[in-house]
């Protein structure tokens, strides 16, 4: 037997063994292991083929086109039993996600907004009609921002390691103690007047019933020329009575604030027990019709110096409180950790509904 009819052969019991390999193909996996076997790079077909180095110039266009022949046949009928292994992989598919069109559906729950977030937007929305803009700042600051620009010096016990986080590896760099940085940015970034608001999360070493490692506040400033402390309490006024929705009287007692002078803390009446007498005592206010929310002054001209405003052509106030605390407030929760706990049960009870 000649090579070309040995060849050929050859190439017709592959052909016929290759028929029956097919009847035993089960998945898309068996017919990729069979490609790969038959027409891959060490292929029986190719390995086969590459005996034609051994015919005449003569015989190998024959055995070239039985060869050609054989592979178009077989890539045909790969490409048809692919097709019928995707559809029926797709109609599998399609009958484990069948959706019974009968059944009863599903009640759709509206999401409820957190009553923090919630005071947060009535906050500045009440800050925005009396036209102060919102500010916003990082939260990792470096401590020019967060307090020397604020004349706390590096003995001041606030920069001390048991209330602010550092950030390891950069002494000078700090998770912000309060927004005032943002008051900082603003003033080095625009010129008086300012009017603004800067609200956001800040971070201190601390967590009890009424403190938070993460909480969040709302700042204010306000710079122009002839600004009075009048003015500070006029504004405080308005926004007590927006969000307490009823009046209650404000007073600003005497403190100290290294940012502010003169300082002083925002105490409101307790909105709870109007400053009436109890019997025992009214829980939240202890009994002395006062409830402290935050604290505020003139800004100090030391402040000033720090941005590069004079301040014998301009004067301002400065006031913050946390939102967490006027949270509480609004709806008599004693525990500011109940906010963090994420039960849906205790949030939905003060939540308002969002669409």
């Amino acid at each position: 037997m000649s090579n070309l009819e040995s060849l050929l052969a050859s190439l017709q019991k592959l052909e016929q063994d290759s028929q029956n390999e097919f009847q035993n193909l089960a998945s898309i996996t068996d017919l990729e292991a069979f490609r790969v076997s038959w027409l891959g790079k060490k292929g029986q077909l190719t390995m086969t083929l590459k005996e034609m180095g051994k015919l005449t110039p003569e015989e190998r266009p024959k055995a070239g086109q039985e060869g050609n022949r054989i592979r178009q046949g077989l890539e045909s009928k790969i490409a048809e039993i692919e097709k019928t292994f995707s559809n029926k992989e797709l109609q599998n598919k399609i009958e484990a996600e069948r959706i019974d069109v009968t059944l009863k559906g599903r009640e759709r729950v509206s999401r409820k907004e957190h009553p923090v977030r919630t005071t947060y937007d009535e906050l500045l929305r009440i800050f925005s009609k009396c036209g102060f803009e919102c500010e916003i700042g990082p939260e990792v600051e470096h401590e020019f921002f967060n307090f020397d620009a604020l004349n706390m010096p590096a003995s001041h016990p606030a920069r001390a390691l048991q209330d602010t986080f550092y950030i390891k590896g950069s002494p000078d760099v700090v998770l912000r103690t309060h927004t005032s940085p943002v008051q900082i940015r603003t003033m080095l970034s625009q010129k008086p007047p300012i009017r603004m608001v800067a609200p956001g999360r800040v971070y201190r070493a601390d967590y009890d019933a009424t403190h938070s490692p993460m909480f969040h506040q709302i700042e204010g400033l306000f710079i122009d020329t002839d600004v009075q402390m009048g003015h500070l309490k006029g504004i405080l006024s308005v926004m007590v009575k927006e969000f307490f929705k009823t009046e209650l009287k404000v007073r600003l007692r005497p403190s100290f604030f290294p940012f502010t002078e003169p300082s002083a803390e925002i105490d409101i009446a307790c909105p709870f027990c109007k400053g009436e007498t109890q019997n025992p005592p009214c829980k939240t206010c202890k009994g002395t019709s006062w409830i402290e929310i935050g604290g505020c002054g003139m800004v100090d001209p030391e402040v000033f110096k720090a941005v590069e405003i004079d301040p014998h052509k301009y004067s301002g106030f400065a006031f913050g409180m946390g939102i967490e605390r006027m949270t509480m407030l609004k709806y008599g929760v004693n525990d500011l950790r109940n906010y963090y706990e994420g039960d849906q049960n205790f949030i939905s009870q003060f939540a308002r509904w969002k669409p």
